[in-house]
């Protein structure tokens, strides 16, 4: 199988690369070697190669910059998976976008695949966006929305409390938000596999249980082999963010589970393993 993957310098996109590899032809590019904003570099450089699969793992995902940055977050986000998907129609691949929880409101306890989107910020409105791009442009074309993600490259929220666990003898984080803690190595290998048996339609793709920001942080306190109690929840209005959040990004992984991909383990334990890799965060 030949594939090619966007966004492939990022915590999901690395990870993708890493599980297509072992086994397949991939072609990886981060944003140096392909912008994909850049409909003739798309084009030529996607459009021509004959390969079976792109996997689209770019995004603007600053969620607080998309809302004073708009035209780029749109850019990314939205036209430029306008391109993707005219380059996967005329090398005849089939198209697969990662998208997100912000695509709803978070109104509800949790979400299927099924549900009417409702985005609150202008990243969750310029991800919803690129789905429609999919959905209009591409003939074969598989959507995945995750949420949560941490991973070994990059910035994230695993990263960040262990940061401020160094920096702080207190931290503070919201306990009114709820999701799925998600493994980015997780998600990789459940794309890889939904890629390679030629699933179509949307899927969502999130470690299982659920839980809070808050209750997240002290997970990561204990695994560290820190005291948890230094931990402290507080609320979403006591922490403004410029970019509305959604109260729930549960993902109920409905058409996942039964597609013969199977449950991702839990949530706890795919973080177990994470901080056991010491060497790679």
């Amino acid at each position: 199988m030949r594939v090619a993957v966007t966004g492939a310098a990022g915590q999901l996109g690395s990870e993708v690369v890493k599980s297509f590899s072992s086994a397949h032809e991939v072609r990886a590019f981060g944003r140096e070697q392909l912008d994909v904003t850049d409909y003739d570099q798309v084009m030529q450089e996607l459009g021509a190669w004959q390969c079976d699969a792109i996997i689209n793992c770019a995004a603007f995902t600053d969620v607080d910059r998309c809302e004073t940055e708009v035209e780029r977050a749109y850019a990314t986000n939205a036209l430029a998976v306008r391109h993707l998907a005219e380059a996967a129609e005329s090398s005849g691949a089939q198209l697969c976008h990662v998208s997100t929880d912000y695509v709803f409101d978070g109104n509800a306890d949790s979400y299927r695949e099924w549900d009417p989107p409702a985005p609150l910020s202008v990243y969750g409105a310029s991800k919803l966006a690129g789905e429609l791009e999919v959905q209009e442009v591409s003939t074969n074309w598989l959507i995945v929305r995750t949420a949560w993600i941490y991973g070994h490259v990059g910035r994230n929220f695993v990263k960040t409390m262990l940061m401020l666990a160094a920096e702080q003898t207190q931290v503070e984080v919201v306990d009114d938000q709820r999701g799925t803690p998600s493994y980015a190595r997780d998600i990789a290998s459940a794309i890889c596999g939904l890629v390679r048996r030629r699933r179509r339609g949307i899927f969502h793709v999130t470690n299982s249980g659920e839980t809070t920001w808050y209750e997240f942080a002290r997970a990561v306190f204990e695994e560290a082999g820190l005291d948890p109690k230094r931990v402290h929840p507080t609320s979403s209005e006591t922490i403004r963010r410029p970019a509305p959040r959604p109260r729930s990004s549960v993902l109920e992984n409905f058409a996942l589970i039964r597609s013969g991909t199977g449950e991702l383990r839990h949530w706890r334990e795919a973080l177990t393993e994470f901080m056991s890799n010491q060497e790679e965060l």
